[in-house]
């Protein structure tokens, strides 16, 4: 950007927006995967309902404990999860309907409406001092982190792009892929729902001349990612009898490889199997992992992806001897 006034006044706003992105996509990481096991449990019932008399006993008990099973996992972690004790965002999750806008927010410890001026990005959690308005419960401080980590992307990338068809699409895939991270990080998902839009954007905007690579090389390193975990997954199951990874992160290195090209396939793989690697050893050291128990990969392809997009393929390929 030519303009340096120019320049700080749209980074300025691309910040402001990007706080306000990153308060969505606390309430995107939080309640997508719910919404997706409310899904799966009414599924479960319909199948259970279509034709259960000429079902086998057996066959009806299954269906019966996988029914109840995804019941009680929803119910359990909609009133008393992991994070229901430090999130601001999920409220009435018993109550119909349950999607990213409704129902309002609503401390879960207490049901009270969370309000407006409590929900503004990163002040509301400082006003608050990490605490619930009127119960007093704690709420976790990764929350504004989150808000202050979308701002800051988004003001990198208006810095570097400026607010033009790239920044969009670049603003885009860093706040989709924080969230495939975060989401992973917490239940081990990384849902259709983010993953495949993240595989068609990256074509697009391929198309659109907005990531530096030409559509033949996004599209065959779409193909080439996923092709490439698949073989490593049916090799390892295989030689194992046990699933090292699930399709998510096929879908996951496919998207990377829609955005940065098949070349950049290689370094990719590699940064996020030496960050999962390096932090696989650490949590076994600070929190005793235990043996059998794995290290989620997407939150490392994600960053493989951050880093990727931070120096370019090109450069990230020529810095480790791959170009």
């Amino acid at each position: 950007m030519g303009d340096p006034s120019l320049a700080w006044a749209q980074t300025a706003l691309a910040v402001l927006v990007g706080l306000a992105v990153g308060s969505f996509l606390n309430v995107v990481v939080y309640r997508l995967p719910r919404m997706l096991e409310r899904r799966w449990a009414q599924e479960c019932a319909a199948f259970a309902a279509d034709g259960i008399g000429s079902r086998s006993p057996a066959e009806v008990e299954a269906i019966d404990k996988t029914v109840g099973a995804a019941a009680a996992v929803t119910q359990a972690e909609a009133g008393a999860d992991a994070h229901a004790a430090t999130s601001p965002v999920d409220a009435g999750a018993e109550d119909p309907p349950y999607n990213l806008m409704r129902p309002g927010s609503s401390c879960p410890s207490c049901g009270h409406a969370i309000r407006w001026q409590h929900n503004v990005p990163v002040l509301g959690w400082l006003w608050l001092r990490g605490r619930c308005a009127d119960c007093q419960a704690r709420i976790s401080p990764r929350y504004p982190l989150v808000e202050l980590a979308t701002g800051a992307l988004f003001g990198l990338v208006a810095w570097r792009w400026g607010l033009t068809g790239p920044g969009l699409a670049w603003a885009a895939f860093g706040a989709t892929l924080l969230a495939l991270a975060l989401i992973d990080w917490d239940t081990t998902l990384l849902p259709d729902d983010l993953t495949l839009p993240l595989v068609w954007g990256g074509l697009l905007a391929s198309a659109q001349g907005w990531t530096g690579t030409d559509l033949p090389t996004a599209l065959w390193g779409a193909v080439g990612g996923y092709l490439f975990l698949w073989t490593v997954y049916q090799a390892f199951r295989l030689f194992t009898g046990k699933e090292g990874m699930g399709y998510g992160d096929f879908k996951l290195l496919a998207a990377l490889g829609a955005w940065f090209g098949w070349p950049a396939l290689i370094p990719l793989v590699l940064i996020s199997s030496l960050l999962g690697a390096v932090a696989g050893g650490l949590m076994k050291v600070t929190i005793g992992l235990v043996e059998g128990k794995y290290v989620q990969y997407g939150p490392w392809l994600a960053a493989a992806g951050f880093v990727a997009m931070a120096a370019g393929p090109d450069r990230l390929g020529r810095a480790m001897g791959l170009g």
